[in-house]
């Protein structure tokens, strides 16, 4: 039946290889297991199932909702790809036990998967992850078709989900600003769901790469650069105000200018998090992951506010989130999770509070990503994923902890950070790190600086490391 490992939050796997019908029968057969001997004081024993545009989605979503309902679990069955928040969402004002999103999220067209969500709507901890897997195969499959049965129930959970996140921002201020923006969806579920939201008011939205096409267009649906390409060309034709970036599933969020210059996802993070302090006075601590870039530190240490590092993977953010008093909760790759929500991603709203971010300060987003470089400096990112031998990795991780560079480029080492891969800083901000991916022989290289040669100096310094080991 072939070996079943969960990542950060839930299995991913090859279409038709490994995520089959089988296997994901098998994955819901141990998730109910694990929730029914797991059972959550004031939930109910409910489900809530959602799924993406991916081929076949649809089918392994409801194939899931068999299996629950097999169990006898009341489930909620989404009757539309749906994005990933709009579930998490939903599991907690349902009450439910958790959540299931079949989604691959910004993988490749080929792969599909299996998200955990937990009753507090965010991410599977990484216990759950762990007490499925292990149950894995202890009882057969037992499934009761969804037609045939009446506790499953087939919706359309999105509308409660943005009339949620509509109240988060100032609403009527975005709706009187008169903005003119485009959605790229990425071709994922995120389509149109702005034009829904802002329907009716002064703002007028253009849907780019919103079609339904389980290929993706060619490109993975993730929000970096190099799958901008054909929205950028649209963008310098017919300029607009932003372009906001949305990924396969909705829950992460990236974007370019109003002509198709793309946003990093550390601007974005960190205008939004200048936002919350200047425009909403916000207090409270900063979360973000060890790979986000360092103007957030300085942006908190001008502020005088508590910043919160973890390890990389959004469980670990949404884990500081339910301890409260939270600003913002950010990570590299787009996942920006809010106070007074769901402790989980969500790129529909990130992308509602840029909007607002917009129709507050009156200038172009260029205007307020200079202002922040001229009070904190200029900060370049760069990456890059590297192959590296599974068995080798931990004698690298213990190499270069016991053996950081004196300098990075012109600036002492001040810090060598070692709790998720290894990370140095430098006194001048810069840092450098390596850490493996939890489930390839990949090995990612992260470095940032005050100019893109000197963030890929830096990179190679990285490569250098491993070829050490």
């Amino acid at each position: 039946m072939g070996q079943i490992k969960f990542g950060t939050d839930g299995w991913r796997a090859v279409i038709a290889e490994d995520f089959t019908f089988a296997n994901v029968e098998r994955v819901a057969q141990a998730t109910a297991d694990y929730w029914a001997a797991n059972p959550i004081a004031g939930t109910r024993k409910k489900v809530v199932i959602g799924f993406d545009r991916r081929f076949l989605s649809d089918q392994f979503a409801r194939r899931s909702a068999e299996v629950f309902l097999g169990n006898g679990f009341e489930v909620v069955l989404t009757d539309r790809p749906t994005p990933t928040p709009s579930v998490s969402y939903a599991v907690r004002a349902m009450k439910a036990v958790g959540g299931v999103m079949i989604t691959a999220s910004h993988n490749p067209p080929s792969f599909n998967g299996f998200k955990l969500k937990a009753h507090f709507g965010g991410s599977a901890e990484p216990s759950m992850c762990q007490g499925v897997e292990s149950l894995l195969d202890k009882n057969p499959v037992a499934r009761v078709a969804v037609a045939k049965n009446a506790p499953v129930k087939i919706a359309d959970i999105r509308p409660a989900h943005y009339a949620a996140i509509k109240k988060l921002v100032d609403f009527k201020l975005i709706a009187r600003s008169k903005l003119r923006f485009a959605h790229d969806a990425l071709f994922g579920v995120g389509a149109g769901c702005f034009a829904e939201l802002l329907a009716g008011t002064s703002c007028r939205v253009t849907t780019l790469n919103g079609n339904h096409d389980p290929n993706f267009g060619g490109i993975n649906p993730e929000p970096i650069a190099q799958n901008y390409g054909p929205s950028t060309a649209y963008l310098r034709r017919h300029p607009h105000d932003i372009c906001l970036v949305t990924d396969g599933d909705a829950d992460r969020v990236g974007g370019m200018d109003g002509r198709g210059n793309p946003l990093t996802t550390h601007q974005i993070i960190c205008l939004l998090l200048q936002h919350f302090i200047t425009n909403r006075n916000a207090k409270g601590r900063m979360i973000k992951a060890l790979t986000t870039t360092s103007m957030v530190d300085k942006i908190c240490a001008a502020h005088g506010l508590e910043l919160v590092e973890t390890g990389v993977g959004f469980k670990y953010i949404c884990a500081e989130m339910l301890k409260g008093n939270v600003i913002l909760g950010a990570e590299e790759s787009g996942g920006i999770g809010f106070p007074g929500h769901i402790p989980e991603r969500d790129g529909i709203l990130a992308g509602l509070v840029l909007l607002e971010m917009l129709a507050t300060e009156r200038v172009s987003v260029n205007k307020l990503i200079a202002k922040l470089e001229k009070e904190y400096g200029p900060h370049r990112y760069s990456r890059i994923d590297t192959h590296f031998p599974l068995e080798k990795r931990a004698a690298l991780m213990e190499f270069c902890k016991a053996n950081p560079p004196a300098k990075l480029l012109r600036s002492p080492v001040a810090q060598v950070k070692s709790y998720d891969g290894v990370k140095y800083v430098a006194d001048d901000g810069s840092w450098l790190m390596l850490r493996g991916s939890g489930t390839e022989p990949i090995l990612r290289i992260h470095a940032e600086a005050k100019s893109d040669a000197d963030a890929k100096k830096l990179l190679k310094l990285g490569v250098s490391l491993t070829e050490r080991v």
